[in-house]
């Protein structure tokens, strides 16, 4: 039975990496638990961008509450998380996919890929990669509200968008944020297929 042991420890890993990770995301869409105040702002969030055909406004739980009288800011921060939910997993479909391929960086040629790469990552490099995320949490923690929530623009790399028309920004936000969705349902079934252990049968190259 010996054997056996690492393997059970693996499935172990590769289930409790997928509770924290929906945890995580059902947390980002918890009701507000600060009262509002009558000094607060609402907003139609119908009219709202995400708010797209053929499902419109879709909040079938009822988080936001009236939808045509919401509170501007509870709005504006599960709209930030959202954004930045979808830009993750963006970043993490991709990241999946060309380490599947089997392309590595120097000296991380013996890691696999997915779930199966936790335990094999070295203790010191995700010291380095906790240490990197804590510093851009704390850097950005206070910027990224310049036009809408997530606006991260540092005047140095944002192809004109100053110059653009509002039909324009409109449409490049409506882009990023319906990708981040997909891309959030995207990495959900491939971590899903990788704990099953048939994740060759969706990516079979």
């Amino acid at each position: 039975k010996a054997p056996n042991r690492p393997r059970t420890k693996t499935k172990l890993t590769m289930k409790t990496a997928i509770l924290a990770t929906l945890i995580a995301s059902a947390s980002a869409f918890a009701p507000a638990q600060t009262a509002r105040t009558s000094s607060a702002l609402n907003v139609d969030v119908t009219k709202e961008i995400g708010a797209l055909t053929p499902l419109g406004y879709f909040d079938p739980l009822g988080v936001i509450g009236n939808p045509t009288d919401a509170d501007d800011e509870d709005f504006a921060r599960r709209r930030y998380v959202e954004l930045k939910h979808g830009r993750v997993a963006m970043l993490a479909v991709v990241g999946y996919l060309v380490t599947y391929a089997g392309v590595r960086f120097p000296g991380a040629e013996d890691i696999p890929c997915g779930f199966a790469a936790l335990p094999a990552v070295p203790g010191m490099v995700w010291a380095q990669m906790i240490a990197t995320w804590a510093t851009m949490e704390a850097a950005n923690r206070d910027i990224g509200m310049s036009e809408f929530p997530g606006d991260f623009r540092n005047g140095f790399i944002d192809f004109g968008w100053d110059k653009q028309s509002d039909a324009w920004k409109e449409s490049k936000r409506t882009i990023e944020l319906n990708n981040g969705r997909a891309a959030q349902m995207g990495i959900t079934a491939l971590m899903v297929h990788d704990a099953m252990g048939n994740i060759k049968d969706v990516l079979p190259y």
